[in-house]
């Protein structure tokens, strides 16, 4: 306790003082609580350029140090045509952009490729990249050069190498291209030395093409989740803008300590928020990516959700963290294991798991066969599940099992002319019979109760809920009747609950949502 005093009390001095000297700076007198009365002390006039105590007096060794690694990367890629087609309204035909001139014609006057087939539009790109060993292997952004038909590398001294994708990795947004040669300038990744929050980074890239580009900041924070599975990024506020993907953040000694990848911008440009994923993931997947060209993550089959503080109080669990567990995948890891939907998830191997992501990156750091043993709370009780870990597919296999459809949840439908249902916080709720089951395409084995309509007036409405969702769990029971969801929503109120879980079933997939009981 003593020395934390001390500290803040020697802080609260140095402040005083700082405060003093900006005032005499202006040639005010501070009056003084003893008898004697303090000289006046005035500014100089002759500018200073000292830094701060803390701050380095240039980042030019840095720079100077470092640059030579650093590389811009100029990609030329193929552009599906119909993601460049656009319609204008009470038109109904598309516009597809023309070729440049010059291009041959096939006879419908379409772009060919002069064997009959349609030439595809490319488009040209940049981003940033640095070399991590002598003979060529350079790290960058995988949205840097995914569909990349050529990949320009130019070096700082105006040399321009041609280069091959040696592995991509969707998961972590990163990759290694190669170039020929040797003797390259390279840097190193730090694993072990990690700045703090507020500790000096420069930045070097390609933005906007504009290629050796140095900035400097500061470390503004860590285990950032900007939605990307894998990384916990860290944020920093060198100014980083289009064309720095892929390029390094250094610390102060040169080293490595992370790979910028995103900005967070309303406008485009740099807002002093700039995201890069640390060293360590960085350097654990380049060098997978070197020895095999593929990453491997491990799996259970799950979708999850993140298990939050209104849905913890209303399992009666106030404060609990963790990941709920939406929907199992049939024949799954989870599923063979004896997970159940509306289990949630508090650590992974004794590692405590607080959000959804955080589940995910335990699970991935398995390999196939390992086993993984999940804590996890069931109906309010701690149960503990051995599950043996698969391979997760790529991130295009699971883009293309979801199928969840692109609907949003918002604007629930009253239902005119639908018979009367029973009514609970809001929803019309219906079975769920052979007959509804087509026409919204509800698999046979899915049990619930049909919503028919919302009232627009209820929390459910607010929630998201809509006319056609099915509501396959309520508390800590199974749905098959509206009965039961009436009968869960009154135990709640009878245990204080200020909400109930619902499990929601639309388009294929389960999420879970809390729902107000009262007010």
């Amino acid at each position: 306790m003593t020395s934390k005093k001390t500290g803040y009390l020697l802080g609260v001095v140095a402040g005083a003082g700082i405060v003093t000297a900006a005032m005499a700076g202006v040639g005010m007198r501070m009056p003084s609580a003893q008898a004697e009365t303090p000289q006046m002390i005035r500014a100089s006039t002759a500018p200073i350029f000292a830094p701060p105590p803390g701050a380095p007096l240039s980042f030019a060794d840095i720079f100077q140090q470092v640059s030579p690694a650093v590389v811009s990367i100029n990609v030329t890629s193929k552009v599906d045509a119909s993601a460049l087609r656009r319609q204008i309204p009470g038109l109904p035909f598309d516009i597809v952009p023309r070729q440049a001139p010059g291009g041959e014609d096939d006879e419908e006057g379409a772009p060919s490729n002069g064997k009959g087939q349609p030439r595809l539009p490319t488009q040209q790109s940049a981003g940033s990249g640095f070399f991590i060993s002598s003979d060529g292997y350079i790290v960058t952004n995988n949205h840097v050069v995914e569909n990349a038909e050529t990949i320009k590398v130019v070096l700082k001294d105006e040399r321009e190498l041609d280069a091959v994708v040696v592995g991509r990795d969707e998961g972590t947004d990163l990759a290694v291209i190669k170039v020929k040669g040797d003797n390259f300038t390279f840097v190193n990744f730090e694993n072990s030395a990690k700045p703090r929050v507020g500790d000096w980074v420069i930045a070097v890239g390609n933005p906007f093409g504009l290629g050796g580009t140095a900035t400097a900041g500061i470390i503004s924070a860590y285990g950032r989740d900007i939605g990307e599975t894998f990384v916990d990024y860290i944020q920093i506020d060198a100014p980083i803008n289009r064309g720095n993907s892929g390029g390094p953040t250094f610390d102060i000694y040169g080293r490595v300590i992370g790979v910028n990848t995103a900005i967070f911008s309303p406008t485009g440009g740099s807002v002093g928020i700039g995201f890069a994923i640390p060293a360590d993931v960085a350097d654990a997947t380049t060098k997978q990516l070197i020895a095999g060209g593929k990453i491997s993550r491990g799996y259970i089959g799950a979708s999850i959700q993140n298990f939050t503080s209104e849905m913890a109080e209303a399992q009666g669990t106030p404060g609990q963290k963790g990941a709920i567990v939406a929907d199992l995948v049939p024949g799954g890891p989870s599923q063979r294991a004896g997970l159940q939907p509306g289990d949630v998830v508090t650590s992974v191997n004794g590692v405590t798991v607080k959000t959804s992501s955080e589940l995910t990156r335990e699970v991935a750091k398995a390999h196939a066969g390992d086993s993984l043993r999940l804590n996890i709370l069931r109906d309010g009780k701690a149960k503990t599940i051995e599950v043996r870990s698969g391979t997760r597919p790529s991130e295009q296999q699971l883009a293309a099992n979801d199928n969840r459809g692109g609907e949003d949840g918002a604007g629930a439908d009253q239902g005119a002319g639908q018979p009367k249902s029973p009514v609970v916080l809001g929803l019309a709720l219906a079975p769920l019979d052979d007959a509804n089951r087509r026409r919204i395409g509800v698999e046979a084995n899915i049990k619930g109760a049909m919503v028919t309509s919302v009232d627009q007036s209820s929390d459910a409405a607010t929630k998201g809920l809509r006319k056609d969702d099915i509501i396959v769990r309520a508390g800590d029971r199974d749905v098959a009747l509206a009965s039961d969801v009436a009968a869960a929503v009154d135990a709640a109120k009878k245990a204080g609950r200020p909400s109930i879980l619902m499990g929601v079933r639309r388009s294929g997939r389960t999420i879970f949502l809390p729902i107000k009981v009262s007010g």
